[in-house]
């Protein structure tokens, strides 16, 4: 059984669902979440399936720290779920192709700083795609440019918000991240 922590900035609807998911897996479980923000309410969804939880700075992260605590609560695997904070290489080094992000777009479209959440979906409706979906991604040390581990589109209308394209996304996320991790561990 292979232990996971999940970084997290926001409300953590990825993460309830990773957790859930992994209640009645035999390959692996969510023995932690940590967030960069301390109002973020993927705490408060930790809280509520008695997952372990902490916040940490953007120091402790590039220190160290934060590398010393998810070994000291022996983590296996790292998952990012909206977390928006460049990783720095001492964390990728102590976790090396252990270490798994999800975008909400097709990358290489509409990747890198500052494409996220929104913005991401704004940016699709605004080009006039047809198609927008999920990546999966290895995390290395450049925004969105891991090795792509798994992709999954759906079709875009023209009537389509970047609300209601935000709305098919998730969707996908929630369908399938958690059956990506499972099958990574």
């Amino acid at each position: 059984m292979k232990n996971i922590a999940i970084l997290a900035s926001g409300s953590g609807t990825n993460a309830e669902e990773i957790i859930k998911y992994f209640q009645n897996s035999s390959k692996g479980k969510v023995v932690l979440v940590a967030s960069n923000k301390k109002e973020a309410f993927v705490l408060e969804r930790a809280k509520k399936f008695h997952v372990p939880s902490f916040t940490f700075n953007k120091e402790a992260l590039e220190s160290g720290e934060l590398v010393q605590r998810l070994k000291d609560d022996k983590v296996d695997f790292v998952v990012l779920a909206g977390f928006l904070l460049k990783i720095p290489d001492n964390l990728i080094k102590a976790f090396p192709d252990r270490i798994i992000n999800i975008h909400p777009a097709l990358l290489p479209k509409y990747g890198g700083k500052g494409m996220y959440g929104a913005k991401v979906h704004e940016a699709v409706k605004e080009a006039g795609d047809q198609e927008s979906g999920i990546t999966i991604h290895l995390v290395n040390e450049n925004y969105d440019e891991g090795k792509i581990i798994f992709q999954a589109g759906v079709p875009i209308s023209p009537k389509d918000s970047p609300d209601t394209i935000a709305q098919k996304v998730h969707h996908l996320e929630y369908k399938y991240f958690p059956n990506v991790i499972e099958s990574l561990l």
